[in-house]
């Protein structure tokens, strides 16, 4: 009896509605694809994990510009094109920050191996993982042909979008209206071969601009490059130039792309440090307005921020055809219809995804007046520097200023008859 009953579900799980009789007409005959080999899964993760080893040995103990340039050159063609960008450490966000909000959402290991291994090496030895493992800041390092500084006010707001975008990433995936990330990603065209006209010209138009302004996608969108900054500044190591001592001759400074060399402080007189002190107190009292603003902002965005849900536009139509304010229907709502369920259902789920967004974008307004009032206290605070560094947030450890800096080749001169004995 058990097996009759297991071959009947067996039969109706093939065709659970007859297809209809047409005559002449062959059937396309249903095929299933092939499972991916899990072998990959454990190979990338193996990958990462051994390019941000070597990327952070070049970049901080070998001190090898040509050594990240080998390596950025590999990580595109294996992340890039031949895995074609995914998984994405950048994309990973979207993972963990739906499963946070949702339970019953499972990441995947690989995921969660390429959004925490960057984040702890980031931790401890600085973007190194920008540096010469991630696929989209590979492809615009090797496209750099002739860089142009840009305007440190300009570099300064627009170093704001990222977090920004953070922000908006985030509340899209918790709500489950969309990985905004992948969908926006503009390389990813390029890696796959494929994609819609108005990206492919996105991500046209990206390279074009970075031949001559710096990695713009990294410094001026890159949601996980705004984590990456908020860690470097906190890790225990970090590219440093030079080495041994500074002798100020601006040569890091005029080779940097990405204007992340920060100059030397010039001693300030008594009234200027005054103003200064002032200004950081306007600053300090600004920001928790700021954050207030932009909550009450964002909470009453809500209701237009909550159409990016496909669920809320349905309903939102549904009431429109069912109140006669729009002629017909569209494909959208008969297929609703087309399910049995009662359209309240619907209505109820809406609201629930509003009261959602409701929540979410209060913190997400929160958010981005904390980050404009972050930024407007860290301008105003002045830290004394003795001689020419990196900034630990901006700099992306590419060592463009290695083969620029005369204590740098003069400490390799001294090293030279070293390593030839060594083999290096």
């Amino acid at each position: 009896m058990m097996v009759v009953a297991v071959s009947a579900a067996a039969a109706l799980a093939v065709e659970r509605f007859p297809p209809p009789d047409f005559t002449d007409h062959q059937l396309p005959q249903t095929t299933t694809p092939h499972g991916r080999w899990l072998g990959w899964e454990y190979f990338d993760m193996a990958a990462l994990a051994a390019g941000l080893v070597l990327a952070s040995y070049f970049a901080l103990g070998r001190r090898s510009r040509k050594g990240l340039v080998g390596l950025a050159t590999v990580a595109m063609v294996w992340l890039g094109f031949w895995r074609q960008g995914c998984v994405c450490a950048i994309g990973a966000i979207q993972n963990v920050s739906l499963a946070v909000f949702d339970p019953s959402y499972t990441v995947p290991l690989t995921v969660i191996a390429f959004f925490a291994l960057p984040l702890l090496v980031t931790l401890f030895f600085g973007r190194t993982f920008c540096a010469a493992v991630c696929p989209l800041g590979a492809v615009q390092e090797l496209t750099l042909v002739r860089p142009v500084r840009v305007p440190g006010w300009v570099d300064q707001s627009l170093g704001l979008v990222p977090f920004i975008y953070l922000g908006a990433a985030v509340l899209f995936a918790a709500t489950g209206a969309g990985f905004i990330i992948c969908q926006y990603d503009p390389y990813v065209g390029f890696f796959r071969l494929s994609g819609n006209a108005a990206m492919i010209t996105f991500g046209i138009c990206l390279l074009v601009i970075g031949l001559f302004i710096g990695r713009p996608y990294c410094r001026y969108l890159c949601p996980l490059g705004a984590i990456f900054g908020l860690f470097s500044r906190v890790s225990g190591r970090h590219v440093r130039i030079p080495p041994d001592e500074c002798i100020q001759c601006r040569l890091c400074e005029d080779a940097c792309p990405y204007g992340a060399i920060r100059p030397p402080t010039v001693p300030q007189t008594p009234a200027e440090r005054a103003r200064g002190r002032r200004r950081l107190g306007w600053m300090l009292a600004l920001a928790p307005v700021l954050v207030v603003v932009g909550t009450g902002l964002g909470y009453t965005l809500a209701t237009p921020l909550s159409l990016v849900h496909r669920e809320v536009r349905l309903a939102e139509r549904m009431k429109l055809e069912e109140a006669g304010k729009v002629e017909g229907t569209i494909d959208a709502s008969d297929a609703f219809r087309n399910t049995g369920r009662p359209a309240r259902e619907l209505y109820t789920e809406a609201i629930a995804l509003r009261e959602r967004f409701a929540f979410l974008g209060g913190l997400l307004g929160g958010w981005v007046g904390l980050v404009i009032g972050m930024k407007l206290v860290h301008l105003s605070i002045r830290r004394k520097r003795d001689e020419y560094s990196p900034d630990p947030a901006w700099c992306v450890s590419c060592g463009r200023c290695f083969e620029y800096c005369p204590s740098e080749q003069q400490t390799l001169i001294q090293e030279l008859p070293t390593l030839e004995k060594s083999g290096v």
